[in-house]
């Protein structure tokens, strides 16, 4: 019962936040000139755009699968492949987009004796992800400058780029990340299991290269997204140039893991406040970036869709796994 009702709690928390900000913002423009750009948007660049963002995703599906294999972490690419569609459907109604993550860990441990390296493999996968973000924010950054002139965001940017080598720093140094587990010393399981994922961590050093590729993979995957938005713009007839999605874009990925529906009012906030700065109106940005969350609604749709058509073979699949075991040694 306690647990129903923190669910309830959250989920009208998130809702609240988003449905506070998007009501703040709604507020600010002019809601009829909105709707006028939405009904004569472009569908051929909206079509487009969807489909460049389904490849998107499945450049993140394939980081995954990099760091799967790196650390020889024994799962089936069906069985992957539906906890990362599943993870998206969840990223729409858990708090901020490491709900997602939490699927994907809690449905491969569910049968995995190598736990520890399942939560690794998503934690170096949310890693590489927050490096390309810093990668491709600062690079558009230093090239489109003079063209944005706008000194205050290498803040954020900073922020961004500070908290991944952090986060680095934490992960793959044995003697930070060890003193930090200190405070389980009275959960002896629980730090053995944070120092095991830690050792599963460490054996990227002998692959390295994967690391990179993964990276490299997920700085494409930044730029393929920031097209959706730029052709989303396309759509409604606005002519943005394209370095200043390359530049916002990764922001706007930040301020969405915010608590909150998928992200919803968070988001929409960020393209306004962003694009903003280069004179583009709200209502424009506001639009652009609502069409983004149709496109994450479509994919969410789809990944509520695999978890129910796979729930009954899920459950067949962890009851014939459960009768293998001998009952002489429970």
């Amino acid at each position: 019962m306690k647990d129903k009702v923190k669910n309830i709690l959250s989920f009208v928390l998130r809702l609240g936040l988003s449905g506070l900000l998007l009501w703040y913002l709604f507020s600010k423009i002019d809601m009829e000139k909105t709707l006028d750009i939405l009904r004569t948007a472009d569908l051929n660049y909206i079509y487009l755009a969807g489909g460049i963002f389904l490849v998107c995703q499945s450049f993140l599906l394939l980081r995954w699968f990099i760091f799967i294999k790196a650390l020889k972490l024994e799962a089936h690419p069906l069985v992957v492949t539906r906890f990362f569609f599943i993870g998206l459907f969840g990223n729409l109604f858990l708090p901020s987009s490491i709900g997602g993550d939490l699927i994907k860990i809690i449905g491969l441990c569910k049968n995995s004796s190598q736990k520890p390296r399942v939560v690794a493999s998503v934690l170096l996968d949310r890693l590489s992800g927050f490096a390309s973000i810093v990668i491709v924010a600062v690079g558009a950054f230093i090239v489109g400058y003079r063209y944005v002139n706008e000194p205050q965001l290498i803040l954020p940017i900073a922020l961004i780029g500070v908290g991944s080598i952090v986060v680095a720093a934490v992960l793959f140094n044995e003697r930070i990340y060890g003193f930090g587990c200190r405070i389980f010393n009275f959960f002896p399981k629980v730090k053995e299991s944070l120092m095991q994922m830690h050792y599963d961590i460490m054996l990227m050093q002998d692959n390295k290269m994967e690391g990179f590729k993964a990276i490299a993979l997920s700085i494409v995957g930044q730029l393929v997204y920031a097209l959706t938005f730029y052709l989303s713009a396309k759509a409604l007839h606005s002519d943005i140039p394209l370095l200043y999605f390359f530049i916002f874009v990764p922001l706007i990925c930040v301020a969405s893991s915010l608590p909150s529906i998928g992200g919803l009012g968070v988001r929409e906030a960020g393209a306004a406040y962003f694009f903003g700065k280069v004179g583009v109106a709200s209502e424009v940005a506001i639009s652009i970036s609502l069409i983004s969350f149709l496109f994450m609604i479509m994919m969410g749709l789809l990944g509520g869709v695999i978890y129910v058509f796979t729930l009954s073979s899920g459950r067949v699949q962890h009851c014939s796994s459960d009768a293998d075991v001998d009952p002489s040694t429970t």
